[in-house]
């Protein structure tokens, strides 16, 4: 609300100090007049959305910028902790972090900000003592309005994602919670696994949770997500495996095979066919995890980022492609509401990767050790091999990004696999 000023008054001061005194009084009662500053007022240079996901140790974060002031051709972002959180990776974002004080800065693609404009990055840490919510956001240097603002459930951004009109005689149609509305009269044929250590169509399982081959793993923590075997959306046969993905990092679920996929060597083949009911999410999610025993044990981790499938590693975060507007382009969204066959091969002796949809290759996930920018450059800063030693299919969300999807006939051996 404007303040209306004093009106106008005309009067001949008769000294130098009446005059002065007069003058004083009459701003006094003008800026009596003037509204109090606000919070709100403060931020007039950006506002943050700052939605955690948190556990017992740890935490991740995912935070959207909202620019409220001129155009900007680069950001930084600062902003203070209040305990002893630490940050241990991040993405979409270079973030360094000094004692409490944090900073975050564009990575090139997305440095650009229009008048209410976005920008979303994400990070991961630990903590010991408490998490609260940061304070202090600044962006390039102008205050926001100093709190985070809680998102317990952030908007999804996706990238736009063609839907294929399945073909009724081999799929049956979803309806909005992606159960299906009918079954294919005709099941496809059983693809066959030759010798793969790991040739399944979940066809012996006998009841509803996964058992005997197959055993239901909560990494971290245990939520809301779920795995259980379906009789009623199937690939081939009468089963599939179905995942239940529910966002946040305590949701994680996978089953697991207890079969030895150490032994398989010099090339892991692997191939499944999967069903998705929702686009891949801008955030990062993953649906399949290999232990990588040249890494700690750490996981190799195939999902999706920025709605299009992606490599994550999860020692240094490193993804393939590069989350670059180009990179991403050489990738491809994962169809919904239709089985897709996914097919990868990994090879342990060198850096040498290659991952097909429906026996067409994805440009984007292809390393052969020769540095490609905006793809595999960022891979190809560790030199050593990947060579897993188990598989796991499920969800895990960082962020936002519910997901209820199928897995069958899936196998994983020494020899090309076919669709």
């Amino acid at each position: 609300m404007t303040a209306t000023p004093p009106a106008r008054r005309t009067w001949r001061p008769r000294t130098r100090t009446a005059a002065v005194a007069a003058a004083s009084a009459l701003i006094a009662a003008a800026a009596a007049l003037l509204p109090l500053p606000s919070a709100q007022a403060a931020a007039s240079g950006c506002k943050v959305d700052y939605a955690v996901n948190q556990w017992s140790g740890g935490y991740t974060a995912a935070i959207k910028i909202t620019n409220l002031g001129p155009a900007l051709s680069g950001w930084k972002l600062t902003w203070s902790y209040g305990a002893d959180e630490k940050i241990t990776s991040a993405w979409n974002a270079t973030v360094t972090q000094s004692g409490k004080a944090v900073t975050a800065v564009d990575v090139g693609w997305n440095g650009s900000l229009a008048t209410n404009g976005t920008a979303d990055f994400g990070v991961q840490g630990t903590w010991s003592i408490a998490d609260p919510p940061p304070a202090n956001f600044a962006l390039n240097g102008v205050g926001c309005n100093g709190t985070a603002t809680p998102t317990p459930t952030p908007t999804i951004s996706t990238s736009p994602t063609p839907t294929p009109t399945p073909t009724p005689t081999q799929n049956p149609t979803s309806g909005p919670t992606g159960q299906p509305t009918s079954q294919p009269t005709t099941p496809n044929p059983d693809p066959g696994c030759g010798s793969a250590v790991v040739c399944s169509g979940f066809e012996d399982q006998t009841g509803t949770v996964p058992s005997g081959a197959w055993q239901v793993v909560t990494p971290d923590c245990q939520g809301s997500g779920t795995a259980s075997i379906d009789t009623s959306v199937t690939h081939s046969g009468t089963r599939s495996l179905r995942i239940d993905g529910r966002a946040g990092y305590c949701n994680h679920v996978f089953v697991g095979t207890t079969r030895d996929i150490s032994k398989v060597s010099p090339v892991v083949y692997a191939r499944m066919w999967v069903r998705h009911t929702t686009a891949l999410p801008a955030s990062h999610v993953t649906s399949i995890t290999m232990a990588d025993a040249n890494d700690g044990g750490r996981d190799l981790r195939i999902g999706g980022q920025n709605g299009a499938l992606q490599w994550n590693r999860q020692s240094d975060d490193a993804t393939l492609p590069e989350q670059s507007p180009n990179g991403v382009a050489q990738s491809a969204p994962l169809p919904t509401n239709r089985w897709v066959c996914l097919r990868y091969e990994v090879d342990t002796t060198k850096q040498s990767m290659r991952t097909y949809l429906d026996n067409t290759e994805v440009p984007g996930l292809r390393v052969d050790g020769v540095p490609t920018q905006d793809i595999d450059s960022q891979w190809l800063r560790r030199t050593t091999a990947p060579r897993p030693t188990t598989f796991r299919l499920g969800w895990e969300s960082y962020g936002s990004g519910d997901d209820t999807l199928w897995f069958d006939d899936v196998a994983v051996g020494a020899q090309p696999l076919s669709c």
